[in-house]
């Protein structure tokens, strides 16, 4: 991609926890992926930068040693010289922040997150109080509502995402429990939005959402039943299919390129040959590959 005016961003990880093949799955999907060779879809995380010297990740998987060595921006230019100048979390679940231990060696990670994630982080999972025996952490809060700077003229806004979903470490959090992001180019007015995980587009989320250019948007399920043994509501996210699913109400949000992202390894569209697929495209909706890189 050429250097220009805008903001990058790479898709890191275009699947959802477990990846695309899951380890101990054999479904249909699982089992096309092996035969076929691929493509294979690593955890969900972006890469964001206004300059493509600097970057900006959005969750950090378990897979993003490898997802920084498939992408040469992201590469070091020295010893220890990182382009990666931070990350923001959108929640604590364990395929967003895993990959934090893997930034051990860095003297130190500077972090945005919301007071709920950072609670879950250190009381629940324990993965930020493990991260800080090795390396120091700069914690930013992250509030929702609120505008942040960030650099290089890229700015963003964090924006609550109301979940069902069970509370793994019964901490009781709430409030900023989930967030999206909506970033923008001060310099060109361009927004991104970024919104892995949804459970119900209300009529808050919408305005979040609303003209922004570019919105990357939470794929995890087909349809509700999908998973055996508990709904794609049940988990925290809208199916993609149904009439009050996400694929129905995206002509509704005016927003400029649709993009699916965090597919779970069950989901159908992540064959570029099946029907759901198909309609997903007839949409006018696209389905993001490790790798694909927007200008917005």
């Amino acid at each position: 991609m050429e250097r220009g005016c805008g903001v990058w961003v790479r898709v890191l990880g275009s699947a959802a926890g477990g990846g695309s093949p899951q380890w101990n799955c054999g479904c249909r999907v699982c089992t096309a992926v092996r035969v076929r060779g691929g493509p294979v879809r690593t955890q969900s995380s972006i890469a964001v930068s206004a300059d493509r010297e600097r970057w900006l990740l959005i969750n950090c998987s378990p897979d993003v040693r490898t997802q920084i060595e498939a992408a040469p921006a992201l590469h070091p230019h020295g010893a220890r010289a990182t382009p990666i100048a931070a990350v923001l979390l959108t929640d604590a679940e364990l395929d967003h922040t895993l990959g934090l231990l893997l930034l051990r060696e860095a003297r130190t990670v500077l972090l945005y997150a919301t007071a709920a994630v950072r609670t879950t982080l250190c009381d629940g999972s324990g993965v930020l109080r493990t991260l800080e025996r090795y390396c120091a952490v700069d914690w930013r809060a992250v509030v929702p509502g609120a505008d942040l700077p960030l650099a290089d003229g890229l700015s963003c806004r964090a924006f609550d995402v109301p979940t069902t979903k069970h509370d793994r470490f019964g901490l009781g959090v709430d409030h900023g429990r989930v967030v999206g992001y909506r970033l923008t180019d001060e310099r060109t007015g361009g927004t991104l939005v970024y919104l892995p995980g949804v459970q119900a587009l209300t009529a808050a989320l919408r305005t979040e959402i609303a003209g922004c250019r570019c919105l990357l948007i939470d794929g995890t399920c087909w349809c509700d039943d999908e998973v055996p043994g508990k709904t794609s509501r049940d988990m925290g996210h809208l199916p993609v299919e149904g009439r009050d699913g996400s694929l129905a109400q995206l002509p509704s949000l005016g927003v400029g390129r649709a993009i699916y992202v965090h597919m779970n390894n069950t989901n159908p569209i992540l064959l570029d040959d099946t029907p759901e697929r198909r309609i997903v495209e007839e949409h006018g909706a696209e389905v993001a590959m490790d790798g694909l890189e927007v200008e917005v």
